[in-house]
């Protein structure tokens, strides 16, 4: 039986804030359909996101736009059309979600690392993909021509100049803060090149947001499959837009009271109520050519530093 609370909760935040059909189906794909292999029917997704208002048309127009872009790729197996991730949106997903469900900051020793762009190399069109790559990954330009980011992942920075073929055109350098790792003018740099403020913004938008729905989790005894379905992909596509514009810096240049520490913790309370019978309504819904979803793969159980697969019920 459908919680009434939830159900209003759950409309209320479909109407302020209606999600797109293009950018919801990405969140499903990355933190639902790709643990369970990455491919399914397209008549069971389409039921699937019913709940959303998103029709049949729209998902069909949805699923042929990301086909383009490379994130799927389809399979007609008889009269069924299966859609599942390419190499390539695999590859985004792991790197975008390495950061969502993983907190990667660790002690920061003052190291930075540092892309110089030298006179016109690279191109103009490849010098903007790789600066928006970089912005993805959470690096700011310090000054023209030079991105920077401390404690920057250096396994992923080497995929993004692999990727962008920038890898023989830029300078990769690693530098090192002098003096205080939290001095005054390095933090007056940091909150005008990444610009913490409109960041923390988002991240207490999305804890008002989130915060009600976690007390009425907490407290109903029976959670319906379907109802929690909603909330966990309306909560993921919400913390995802605002944890990728986060640039992950180390705590050392962060405000004392940083709201994505409590935008994280709320995020995987809600995440673990609504885990488990979320994960019982796909399995009822989705299909794949082999028929029902398989069980999704051990890696899904690390997610959040270890989630429980009986948590919904414990709580």
């Amino acid at each position: 039986m459908k919680s009434r609370p939830l159900s209003q909760w759950i409309a209320e935040l479909l109407a302020a804030h209606p999600p797109r059909a293009n950018s919801l189906l990405i969140t499903i794909y990355g933190d639902m359909i790709a643990p369970h292999g990455g491919t399914v029917w397209l008549g069971s997704l389409i039921k699937l996101v019913e709940p959303f208002g998103i029709n049949e048309r729209l998902v069909r127009t949805s699923v042929f736009r990301l086909s383009r872009e490379k994130w799927l790729v389809s399979e007609q197996i008889g009269r069924r059309s299966y859609y599942s991730l390419t190499t390539t949106g695999r590859r985004r997903f792991e790197h975008a979600y390495r950061r969502i469900y993983d907190d990667p900051r660790t002690p920061w020793d003052g190291g930075w690392q540092l892309v110089l762009m030298p006179g016109e190399s690279p191109a103009p069109p490849q010098r903007e993909t790789l600066r928006k790559e970089l912005l993805w990954e959470g690096f700011a330009a310090i000054a023209p021509g030079v991105m920077a980011h401390p404690s920057a992942q250096a396994d992923s920075l080497l995929d993004i100049l692999q990727g962008t073929g920038t890898h023989d055109k830029v300078v990769v350098l690693q530098a090192r803060t002098l003096g205080a790792l939290s001095s005054r003018p390095l933090k007056e740099l940091v909150e005008e090149c990444w610009n913490l403020g409109h960041i923390a913004d988002a991240y207490q938008q999305f804890i008002d947001r989130f915060r009600p729905v976690a007390r009425v989790l907490r407290n109903t005894a029976q959670l319906d499959p379907e109802q929690c379905f909603v909330i966990r992909t309306l909560l993921m596509h919400e913390f995802r837009r605002v944890q990728l514009r986060d640039p992950q810096l180390p705590r050392q240049l962060l405000p004392a009271d940083w709201h994505g520490d409590t935008a994280r913790s709320l995020c995987v309370e809600i995440y673990q109520l609504c885990q488990q019978k979320t994960e019982e309504h796909l399995t009822t819904v989705l299909e794949t050519a082999d028929g029902p979803l398989p069980q999704a793969a051990d890696y899904f159980y690390e997610r959040f530093g270890g989630i429980r697969p009986d948590a919904a019920a414990a709580a």
